[in-house]
């Protein structure tokens, strides 16, 4: 979308725009010569997270715009205050507020520690209710004020809560600031709207969840910044109290036209959490998929009996998954993930297996592991499973889709995840 200029010499205060989302809104609008006030933690570079405050600043400034960059933890009341006011003081006032600080663990409910509960909940909820009510008093006074939250629509499908209740909650309570307060402010003429993305985006929360693989099918935060200019150049006084999503914002402008977004062209698209009519039509898609393929098992067993002479009879697709996994162990893999992992499978081809990649060169078997205590658990149907380990679906999507459940240790399964997408891709 190209910029218009309507922004030019207004003030926007952006949590979390040292990367990511944050970032990509804030240099939209110094394009059109506003002024960017960054409220955000990272000060000092990030070992595995690029970008500090001063560095998005300065990509603010060389964009054209002007920028206060703050070190605040959106937690902290008094930081949040201080903040404002130092804006206030170097921009004469507050025009847009962007809500975009989050925090997220995929975890239920015995996985969440109370610590990572109160995170969540002081990040998405308490950081924007704070943020919102400092802010407020000036954009009462603010040129076409705008607060934007970045969180999803609210849907109350127990699909959306059962896997990770806490994370929902607490981004469904950024949602919930939507629903009050653009109803509070609307006769004052402040816009409180909500913006979610349709597909999943690249961002360092997402390559950290899902590894270089799923990023392929993720979209830029480009579309999310196209998609905050259209909302905040319109009428806050006709445009309040909406939950909107980026592709159908940029439709409605006229936008056709959106390969430009995808990280890689062409790739089919991950849908983003919380979306309903999307996960019904993934779902509908793996169905097809999976009926499509139901041939082609017989032709590949056909295929590995004239050049296999120990495979035994009762060979079903998931003990061949985990043949062909157990011929990729090493060291250097067990070094890499360090856990061992049970992995309970329902359906047509159930059963329960291990993958020791703590000791030695590593080991896969049916049933229990002997000695060490498991550190991850995963449950899914065969069919699931299959299409997981033979790269016909994602470990995230899978997840997303309730499609597989997973206890333990979180981040060791990415790690798993990410020497298994390894192996799909040289045997694919």
């Amino acid at each position: 979308m190209i910029n218009t200029g309507k922004l030019a010499g207004r003030t926007a205060f952006i949590t979390g725009a040292s990367r990511g989302i944050g970032k990509a809104i804030a240099l939209k609008i110094a394009r059109d010569g506003g002024n960017v006030v960054i409220a955000a933690k990272t000060v000092k570079p990030h070992p595995k997270l690029a970008g500090t405050i001063y560095t998005a600043a300065k990509e603010i400034e060389e964009a054209g715009g002007k920028c206060l960059p703050c070190e605040v933890n959106i937690r902290d009341e008094a930081a949040v205050e201080l903040a404002v006011h130092k804006a206030v003081q170097t921009f004469g006032g507050i025009d847009i507020v962007i809500n975009n600080a989050s925090a997220i663990s995929l975890t239920g409910t015995q996985e969440t520690p109370m610590k990572r509960f109160d995170l969540m909940f002081g990040v998405n909820v308490r950081g924007t209710y704070c943020t919102s009510q400092a802010c407020m008093p000036y954009l009462l006074n603010g040129k076409n004020p705008h607060v934007l939250n970045i969180s999803p629509p609210l849907s109350m499908r127990p699909h959306w809560f059962k896997n990770h209740v806490a994370y929902t909650m607490a981004k469904y309570g950024m949602s919930m600031c939507v629903l009050g307060m653009s109803e509070e402010y609307k006769a004052k003429g402040v816009a409180v709207n909500a913006l979610w993305p349709k597909t999943a985006i690249n961002t360092a929360a997402m390559e950290m969840l899902g590894g270089e693989q799923t990023l392929e099918q993720c979209r830029t935060v480009d579309i999310m910044a196209d998609a905050a200019y259209a909302i905040l150049t319109k009428n806050s006084r006709d445009n309040t109290g909406n939950f909107y999503i980026d592709e159908a914002v940029l439709r409605e402008c006229g936008v056709e036209n959106f390969d430009h977004y995808s990280v890689k062209p062409g790739a089919t698209l991950m849908p983003d959490f919380f979306l309903d009519d999307d996960a019904i039509a993934l779902a509908e898609m793996g169905r097809k998929r999976m009926k499509a393929q139901q041939e082609v098992p017989e032709e590949v067993a056909a295929e590995q009996h004239q050049t296999t002479t120990d495979t035994p009879s009762e060979s079903t697709p998931v003990s061949e998954v985990f043949d062909s996994m157990r011929s990729a162990l090493n060291e250097e893999m067990v070094s890499r993930v360090g856990g061992v992992f049970s992995f309970e499978v329902s359906g047509k081809h159930e059963g329960t297996w291990y993958v020791d990649l703590k000791n030695g060169a590593g080991a896969i078997g049916q049933g229990a592991p002997v000695g060490d205590e498991v550190d991850v658990v995963m449950k899914m149907s065969s069919d699931t499973f299959v299409q997981l380990f033979t790269g016909q679906t994602q470990t995230v999507k899978a997840y997303m889709m309730g499609k597989l459940k997973i206890k333990g240790n979180m981040g060791m399964a990415m790690k798993l995840d990410k020497q298994l997408s390894r192996i799909i891709k040289s045997k694919l």
